[in-house]
């Protein structure tokens, strides 16, 4: 039985699209491609799947499954609603809705919408996707991680299953990038895949400008004055809106959660008669259901305030009125610090566009915009692809899965950033996930299994032997899961749903009995070494979260009200915490702030659970390093014996330090301040020219003496110097002139001499230093000038040839000088010099200096470094 499309697209704008791209599906056989590109709310997540399921209908003479992602979780369960609904059919039935730890599906069950994470584990279990002969992407345009991953999996099993028809739908102007990934592979030559457009279907659109009166951001983030601007806002537009038509719904956007609530909580006090709720992805699958739902009749008029949730992939009936914060919700991972999360930063035009055209779907409507229109001139066109900011970790494993270790094969919308990619490899090598090339290894496939990061996953498997399986699962269910604890206070939360009967007690102990089953089918593997002291109930879920992040295991700063991660990042809690005070901590969560925590340290702890420090070595046995460490400071050194946790030192003691710990300390110390610790005297400088010249010009033997080659061995050619420096008061006392000369090839050092000579003779007998380039420690070696002698006119009479040096391939540059020592010339062409330019310079000095010899012929004068009267 066919759906009724006629039916179901009564009033849809999509329903004059349906036949081009019936016609684009059905030109290409059996199978085939399409990239739909539509404005959100013109219907086309509502009949572009039942629209493939009748086509794979009747090319497979029967029932045949179609597979819609999209992005969130509350969006999957409308949109199978909401088909449900036109169908005539139970939810359940011929349509239907799988998310984490919800599925309303059966044998009957043709669309089932499902979250992107939920196919990509099918595909993992079954590549070819047995059963399912149409896939639907929707909301490719967020660019999320997981929708990207997808595109460029499919693409590959629809080149390999030629009866597999593959939908990707866009809301934004961008649909060529997805047409050539999906044309790509394609029978007909590789040729894109063909567009179908929808036009924009918008009522008139009033857009109004309200910026806040000061900055929407400040040193803690979402400034409350803003917050306070938008609620303020939104009270005031939806009450001028109700006057002329009591029907209109307002939305108002905000970037997350917490900034939803708030707000919300100020329109509760603010406005009477009207129904304030809340749309964000950690209410309940109730309350979300409610928000999406259109009102009933004797229904209060509502303000639905939401994130970006509701900006394309759920359409909420009756809303004429939107009002745009202009901020977003986006990944970022920070490589230097170790961490990774959600920062607050201006939503794209794309998006801004979006929220605005959700006031005129259904008629005229209104978006008031919060904020500015430099600021929204200034914005980016498009939202950033997750794959170029988060962390790689899980998709390293995926894709390690998949057999394209790193993406390399893949075609994806992006390209992974190589750094971040080489970073969440390494992650997975030490999980013990992939193999030294990369390759995935059975460990790996079992972690795979598991919906949650890699690293939690890792966790769930040796935790359960330790602290039992139960609780461990549960502590990975709540790290894994979308609810934040409280002042930060991860086992406090753990408490309250253990204890609790409401929906999320209830979704709770669903996604914990799911993990629990999941590793008990998995088995334990087990590699971190039993604590020595047990486990304390109340330790238990911090030393799970330490098994998962050994890097965030983190101690108190004596001196402050801040903790020091093991990586090395220090961070701070929220103020008021219940965790403030606790000696050790197991961070499940950090992130940026975005000015500076309350402990000032820029980082803030968002999810953590205590635990001891003996728990906290036995989680982390690769981290403890017990070691001699000196140093050198105030011209002396100095050694302590330090065992440390990463970068947490637990105990330290002083200690008399060896000779080669010295020496170490002493070239640490130059690595980072350079050999001017040392200082170059004269002799050491001219050395060093020399032979930087020499080695420019012709290479290996001749050592490359540059600040950074002298560096990396200088353990090597510096050692005695080393041994000297550790023993004295004072580096001035130490001459590089020696150590250099160590450095010279044998027996090329014979030669040095004649290459490249400290003193050229010119005719008059003096022998004049030759002043040798600088050498260029920034740059390469063909940087540099050239040797330069600088010597009276009258003491080169009779030089008719430039001396050259190394084997004649340098010429010397004579600055000529006046009898005064002040330059006539400079020229590296001595004939040319006496040929020409030098008859100008005798006339314009012979007069100053008549004492001096100035001949007309000065090839064959003597050439002197005295005066008339002396020679």
């Amino acid at each position: 039985m066919t759906f009724g499309l006629d039916t179901i697209g009564a009033g849809l704008v999509f329903a004059d699209s349906l036949e081009a791209l019936r016609t684009a599906l059905e030109k290409q056989g059996d199978g085939g491609t399409a990239v739909v590109q539509a404005p959100p709310g013109t219907g086309k997540t509502t009949l572009v799947p039942p629209l493939v399921a009748n086509l794979v209908s009747v090319r497979h003479h029967g029932q045949s499954r179609v597979v819609v992602t999209q992005p969130r979780r509350v969006a999957a369960r409308s949109a199978a609603r909401r088909l449900s609904v036109l169908d005539g059919s139970r939810l359940g039935g011929r349509v239907g809705f799988t998310v984490r730890g919800e599925s309303r599906t059966s044998k009957d069950t043709v669309v089932e919408f499902v979250t992107p994470g939920i196919l990509l584990r099918r595909l993992l279990s079954d590549p070819g996707l047995e059963g399912v002969h149409g896939v639907v992407l929707d909301e490719v345009h967020e660019r999320g991680l997981e929708t990207d991953l997808l595109v460029g999996m499919l693409a590959e099993v629809s080149e390999l299953r030629g009866d597999l028809t593959l939908v990707a739908m866009s809301a934004t102007l961008d649909a060529q990038r997805f047409a050539a990934l999906l044309g790509a592979s394609a029978s007909d030559g590789g040729r894109p895949a063909p567009v179908v457009d929808c036009p924009s279907a918008l009522h008139p659109l009033d857009v109004e400008w309200v910026p806040a009166p000061a900055h929407r951001m400040d040193e803690r983030g979402v400034a409350r004055s803003f917050l306070d601007h938008v609620a303020a806002t939104a009270a005031t537009a939806h009450a001028a809106a109700l006057a002329g038509n009591p029907d209109v719904d307002a939305l108002v956007f905000l970037p997350g959660a917490r900034e939803v609530s708030d707000v919300a909580a100020r329109l509760r006090g603010r406005v009477r008669g009207v129904e304030v709720l809340e749309l964000h992805g950690q209410i309940a699958p109730e309350a979300q259901d409610r928000a999406v739902s259109g009102r009933k009749p004797g229904d209060l008029p509502r303000i639905i305030v939401s994130t970006a949730l509701a900006e394309s992939s759920l359409t909420v009936p009756g809303v004429r009125l939107v009002i745009d914060s202009g901020l977003s919700r986006e990944p970022r991972r920070d490589a230097s610090r170790g961490m990774s999360g959600l920062v607050t930063v201006s939503c794209s035009k794309a998006s801004a566009e979006q929220r605005a055209g959700r006031a005129a779907r259904q008629g005229p409507g209104k978006v008031v915009r919060c904020y500015d229109q430099q600021a929204f001139a200034a914005a980016p066109d498009h939202q950033t692809a997750e794959i170029s900011v988060a962390d790689l970790t899980g998709a390293a494993l995926l894709l390690a899965c998949w057999g394209s270790p790193a993406g390399q094969g893949l075609s994806l919308p992006s390209t992974p950033p190589r750094a971040a990619m080489d970073d969440a490899v390494e992650v997975l090598r030490e999980l013990g996930a992939v193999s030294a090339e990369g390759t995935i290894t059975e460990l790996g496939k079992a972690l795979a299994r598991v919906p949650a990061d890699p690293r939690l996953a890792r966790a769930l498997l040796d935790g359960a032997a330790v602290v039992g399986t139960r609780a461990t699962a549960e502590t990975v269910a709540l790290v894994a899961g979308d609810l934040r604890p409280a002042g930060a206070d991860l086992s406090a939360l753990l408490a309250n749903l253990r204890r609790g009967s409401g929906p999320d007690a209830r979704r709770f102990a669903e996604e914990a009995g799911r993990m629990e089953a999941i590793a008990r089918q998995v088995g334990t593997a087990v590699v971190h070494p039993s604590p020595e002291s047990a486990v304390m109930a109340g330790e238990a879920a911090g030393f799970v979260v330490a098994l998962a992040f050994p890097d965030r295991i983190a101690r108190r700063v004596p001196e402050g009200n801040s903790y020091l991660l093991t990586s090395g990042t220090r961070a701070g809690l929220p103020a008021g915490s219940p965790l403030t005070g606790h000696e050790w901590l197991a961070v499940a969560e950090v992130s940026r702030a975005q000015g500076r925590d309350a402990a000032g340290t820029g980082a803030v702890i968002r999810s953590a659970a205590p635990l001891s420090g003996d728990l906290a070595v036995a989680a982390a046995p690769e981290l403890l390093v017990d070691a001699v460490r000196a140093q050198f400071s105030e011209r002396r050194v100095t050694a302590k014996r330090e065992r440390k946790l990463g970068a947490i030192v637990l105990s330290s003691t002083p200690v008399r330090p060896s000779a080669g710990e010295g020496r170490h300390a002493v070239a640490e110390a130059l690595a980072k301040a350079g050999l001017a610790m040392i200082g170059w005297t004269g002799p050491a400088d001219t050395l060093r020219r020399r032979l930087a010249l020499l080695h420019r010009e012709l290479g290996q033997p001749w050592p490359d003496v540059r600040e950074a080659a002298l560096l990396a061995g200088v353990e090597e050619w510096l050692a005695p110097e080393l041994e000297a420096l550790a023993g004295v008061t004072a580096t001035n006392g130490i001459d590089l002139t020696d150590a250099l000369r160590r450095l010279l090839p044998w027996p090329e050092a014979a030669r040095l001499e004649a290459l490249a000579p400290e003193r050229l003779e010119v005719p008059s007998g003096s022998r004049v230093r030759i002043d040798y380039p600088e050498v260029p420690d920034g740059g390469t070696d063909s940087d540099g000038g050239r040797p330069v002698v600088a010597v009276k006119l009258q003491e080169c009479f009779g030089l008719d040839r430039t001396p050259r040096l190394v084997d004649g391939r340098v010429p010397v540059l004579f600055h000529l000088l006046s009898p005064a020592g002040r330059p006539l010339a400079v020229t590296d062409d001595l004939a040319s010099f006496w040929s020409g330019p030098y008859s100008q310079v005798r006339a314009e000095m012979r007069g100053r200096y008549p004492k001096h010899p100035w001949p007309e012929d000065p090839w064959t004068a003597p050439a002197t470094a005295k005066t008339k009267n002396r020679m």
